[in-house]
């Protein structure tokens, strides 16, 4: 997630400070990427240095305002213009568990993707649940659609992922399955040589 352009998005408003842009940033999201204080200075004294916004003066109550610049704006727009890069995709801790899973012995998997799912369908529903709520009356403002936008991507998320742990699951009973199928190894009498290999001559 960048925190840094949504920074500059916020800045192209108007000028903002640092605890405004975390307020606003976490009611355009819903608090669902939760930032603090001290993670938006960091990343607007970044942004400073990239030359991406400046220091603009200060509020009645002597808050530092920050204003994006030329700079910012043009970053924005390539930010906007360019698409999300799938290519590397972020680490994602399930798919590592499940990975890992497969060979660890004495794990049940599928009591770890029954428990996973149980978990997904839940958050699925709850996200679902909001989303009724908020289609109840006709957005306020802003915040309330874009909001409503990140909550119809939680609830598209959790539906793949529940989608994934069910072809998961599948795919290891056929696994188990095939395996059972496979013959036992041959066993051979004490003493008889191994298959392949020449008997000694004595």
């Amino acid at each position: 997630m960048s925190i840094r352009h949504g920074l500059l998005a916020l800045l192209e408003r108007g000028p903002r400070y640092g605890s405004q842009l975390r307020t606003e940033f976490e009611s355009r999201t819903g608090s669902t990427w939760p930032l603090n204080v001290g993670q938006v200075y960091t990343t607007l004294g970044r942004l400073e240095r990239d030359g991406l916004v400046v220091q603009d003066d200060e509020d009645d109550q002597g808050h530092a305002l920050y204003a994006i610049t030329g700079t910012g704006r043009t970053e924005l727009r390539s930010w906007f213009e360019t698409p999300v890069d799938r290519s590397s995709p972020p680490r994602d801790e399930l798919a590592i568990k499940l990975a890992m899973a497969v060979g660890v012995p004495g794990v049940d998997i599928r009591a770890v993707i029954q428990s996973q799912r149980h978990h997904t369908l839940k958050a699925m529903q709850d996200y679902t649940r909001l989303k009724a709520r908020s289609l109840g009356e006709v957005p306020a403002d802003r915040d309330e659609v874009a909001w409503l936008l990140v909550l119809d991507q939680l609830i598209f998320q959790a539906e793949a992922e529940a989608r994934w742990l069910d072809h998961c699951e599948t795919r290891l009973v056929r696994f188990a399955e095939a395996a059972a199928r496979e013959p036992e190894p041959a066993t051979r009498t004490p003493g008889a040589p191994a298959r392949g290999r020449a008997v000694p001559r004595t």
